[in-house]
């Protein structure tokens, strides 16, 4: 069976890329076959479309609907600055080969060969003819975009007028009169038309078409059957057994269930379409609305298979949404329910355009279609609110929504009342419109719902510190955990930012705004406008930040294999690597925001004015800020201080752990940081302990007894400054004998060791070796001298003195 269905496969693939690639053969046979225009001939061409235009909407009085006029009209107008775009570089060439030619010799002066006067001028020539129609081009745009402009306010007026438009209510007999009186030849026309797809089928199943058309229907009946369950099999389980654990399998088995039943659905149609139409059988107002019919199937597919990825009644636990299980189950069918009316809406709308039905059968039928899609937006609020009034009598709280899903539900609720109302009062189309809009606005926000979702779970994944590409990316470029992450949700939010403003541009289009009018508007944001001399155009500025972020991303790759291949393989000692690393870092920011002004199209001369005119402001306002600049610069490139040193600077003292733009950082002994602006290096005494690798001494005074036998003493003590292995054997530590004073002698220790940061700890195990030693060798130490204070008695008085 598994190889049945594999079979089933691929002869629909080949198929279906058989006749793609039949069409897309044509299309080449034809372009290849087709002269190449000059831009002369593009010219009257457009000047005839504008004019053709002109005279649809002059011709139309109100009453034309203008439903393509306006995308005709941008499609000139974009074809225009094309190629005024396309000729504007071939006049400036054709200016710079006069710029080398020179001007003409002038009179007296020595004439110029014939060849060259004759090149001069058919330059000239052909420049003037390009400036001209350059102008033309120019011209031909300008046109092209107030008649859109003035066509947008036609269909404006006649959208309002349309709306306020009021027929006699459905409960009078008034409103059924004319459809009765209408109905036999809307049923003629009907027949007509059903007629002539009978007689289609009849010729698709004459025998030299009547093995594409069996093979077509039998595809179509697979894919409806079998096909549409294989195929939605095939992306779940890749979805759920091939994608990484997280939320990304979740939102990706949402887009797998949409994107099946759409495909399934979608290609059963088109598949029908193709066994009707396979040799263009059809004529041309059939297969128009064969076409329609193929879209509006499609259409009505993806709005199914929304629904169901929303529901997930199968998969409650990989519900997006935070509908409850009995929510739902109660809205189950409504996914079909909703697909089929808006299918059933959009073929008797086509249906009627294509046979020219009466305006009271229209009127009839888009008041039905209108009270039924209300009647099915309200059942499924209804059921909405039975479920959540069902959690409450369970004496549960239903889960908290969102600010944003209670006014879309307030709002469906208005809209249901509004479309219901306006029928019952006659207002039809006003009803029909609202009707019709609220189907695709909730496509459009189920469908924005699961791609933000989706967007989310993807760069949640991608940036994830522990997924496997985010352990890539930070092997490969070195990216901190904070920075991944940052990445990711800056990335998502742009992304989910351009979802919302294209949902929000589709909802709010006008009314009959399709898919060439929505490109054309595209086309014309993408032209840019412009500030000043500045032209801001949207591929600009995805140029210009697209250098930067390549700038940025071979610079820190640049200095990170300095920092770790390059600079620890030479002589250099760490500040002097940390310092060309940091001025490399400085320079390349600077060269890569000059490569992406250039992208921009922006004059750097420009901006050297704009610099010399803030540049007084800077000196006055920026005064402070600029010094440490320029002082951080000085303490790089001369490296009074480096990275690593300990220095001392007013009462600060401690290792400099960075030397920053404006200022540099000292960690102190008790680990705290001091900020120091840079320009106190430069103007202050400073202190450097280690520079050119200073040692450190250790200095240690020892006071004995005058009775100690000094060279004994000696010997000891350099014996344990000898034995240490912190001190330095060159210079050699030392045992002087510095005073004799109050019965006791002080000797002088000293030794040297590798570092001064080291001199503490090497001090305080000599004291202890030194002490020990001493004690064990009978060596007493001085005692410090006391002084004791005692109270004599009196001396007795003798008689003499009495006397």
């Amino acid at each position: 069976m598994p190889t049945l269905f594999r079979y089933l496969l691929i002869l629909l693939f080949a198929l279906s890329s058989s006749s793609l690639w039949a069409q897309d053969t044509a299309n080449a046979t034809a372009t290849a076959s087709a002269p190449i225009q000059t831009p002369a001939q593009i010219l009257t061409q457009l000047r005839s479309q504008l004019d053709s235009i002109k005279a649809t909407v002059d011709a139309s009085k109100g009453d034309v609907p203008l439903t393509d006029v306006r995308a005709n009209a941008l499609a000139v107008q974009q074809q225009a600055e094309q190629l005024g775009a396309t000729l504007s570089p071939q006049s400036a060439s054709l200016q710079a080969r006069l710029d080398v030619l020179g001007p003409p010799p002038a009179k007296g002066a020595p004439a110029e060969s014939a060849e060259l006067s004759a090149q001069r001028r058919q330059l000239g020539k052909a420049k003037n003819d390009l400036d001209g129609q350059i102008k033309q081009a120019n011209s031909l745009s300008t046109e092209a975009a107030q008649l859109a402009a003035h066509v947008a306010e036609l269909r404006a007026d006649q959208f309002q007028a349309q709306l306020a438009s009021r027929t006699a209510t459905p409960f009078s007999r008034a409103f059924w009169i004319d459809p009765i009186k209408a109905l036999p030849d809307d049923t003629t026309r009907v027949q007509r038309l059903g007629s002539d797809a009978a007689a289609a089928v009849r010729q698709a199943w004459q025998p030299p078409n009547r093995t594409p058309f069996v093979l077509c229907l039998i595809i179509a009946a697979l894919l409806l059957s079998v096909g549409r369950w294989l195929i939605e099999r095939v992306l779940v389980n890749v979805t759920t057994n091939r994608m990484p654990a997280g939320r990304l399998r979740r939102s990706a088995l949402a887009v797998a269930v949409t994107l099946a039943n759409t495909l399934a659905i979608g290609l059963t149609a088109h598949f029908a379409y193709l066994a009707l139409n396979w040799n263009d059988l059809l004529s041309d107002d059939l297969d128009e609305l064969a076409r329609k019919l193929v879209q509006l199937v499609t259409f009505a597919a993806f709005m199914t298979g929304l629904g169901r990825a929303m529901l997930s009644n199968n998969r409650p636990s990989w519900r997006l949404s935070a509908l409850s299980d009995d929510a739902a189950h109660r809205l189950r069918a409504f996914p079909w329910l909703l697909g089929g009316g808006a299918l059933l809406l959009g073929v008797i709308e086509h249906i009627n355009s294509a046979i020219g039905a009466s305006l009271a059968t229209t009127v009839t039928t888009r008041g039905l279609l209108a009270v039924m899609t209300g009647l099915l937006v309200g059942s499924a609020l209804m059921r909405l609110g039975q479920s959540r009034r069902a959690v409450l009598a369970a004496g549960e709280l239903p889960g908290q929504r969102p600010l944003w899903v209670g006014l879309v539900v307030a709002a469906a609720y208005v809209c249901v009342g509004i479309t219901l109302l306006g029928v019952a009062t006659g207002y039809i189309a006003f009803a029909f419109f609202i009707a019709r809009q609220m189907l695709w606005v909730g496509v459009i926000l189920t469908a924005l719902y699961l791609l933000m979702h989706l967007v989310d779970d993807i760069f949640d994944t991608v940036f994830a510190p522990k997924g496997r590409t985010g352990k890539r990316m930070q092997s490969s470029f070195g990216l901190p955990t904070s920075a991944l992450e940052q990445t990711g949700t800056l990335l998502s939010g742009i992304t989910r930012a351009v979802l919302l403003i294209l949902a929000v541009a589709i909802v709010l289009a006008p009314f009959g705004a399709g898919p060439q009018e929505l490109v054309g508007r595209v086309g014309t944001l993408l032209s840019g406008g412009s500030l000043g001399s500045l032209k801001i155009v949207p591929g600009n500025i995805f140029d210009a930040a697209l250098v930067f972020a390549l700038g940025l991303i071979v610079l820190r790759v640049l200095k990170r294999w300095l920092s770790d291949q390059l600079l620890p393989k030479t002589s250099l000692d760490l500040g002097m690597q940390n310092s060309m690393i940091t001025l490399l870092g400085y320079v390349g920011g600077v060269l890569v925001f000059v490569l992406a002004l250039a992208s921009l199209n922006v004059d750097l001369q420009s901006i050297a004015w704009m610099a010399s005119a803030l540049s007084v402001g800077i000196g006055f306002g920026l005064q402070a800020i600029v010094q440490n600049f320029i002082s951080g610069l000085i303490l790089l490139a001369e490296r009074p201080v480096k990275v690593g040193d300990w220095v001392s600077i007013g009462g600060v003292e401690g290792d400099i752990r960075r030397i920053n733009v404006r200022a540099t950082e000292i960690q102190m002994s008790d680990r705290s940081t001091m900020i120091v602006p840079n320009s106190q290096f430069i103007t202050q005494n400073v202190r450097n302990v280690t520079l050119a690798n200073a040692q450190g001494r250790v200095q240690i005074k020892l006071p004995m007894p005058l009775d100690t036998d000094a060279s004994k003493a000696r010997e000891l003590i350099l014996d344990v400054l000898r034995m240490h292995p912190g001190t330095l054997s060159m210079p050699a530590p030392s045992v002087q004998l510095d005073n004799l004073d109050g019965g006791s002698m002080l000797f002088s220790c000293t030794a040297y060791v590798n570092s001064p940061r080291d001199v503490s700890s090497v001090k305080s195990d000599l004291l202890f070796e030194t002490l020990e030693r001493l004690r064990d060798a009978k060596l007493p130490m001085t005692s410090p001298q006391s002084m004791v204070v005692r109270n004599l008695p009196p001396i007795a008085e003798s008689n003499d003195d009495k006397d």
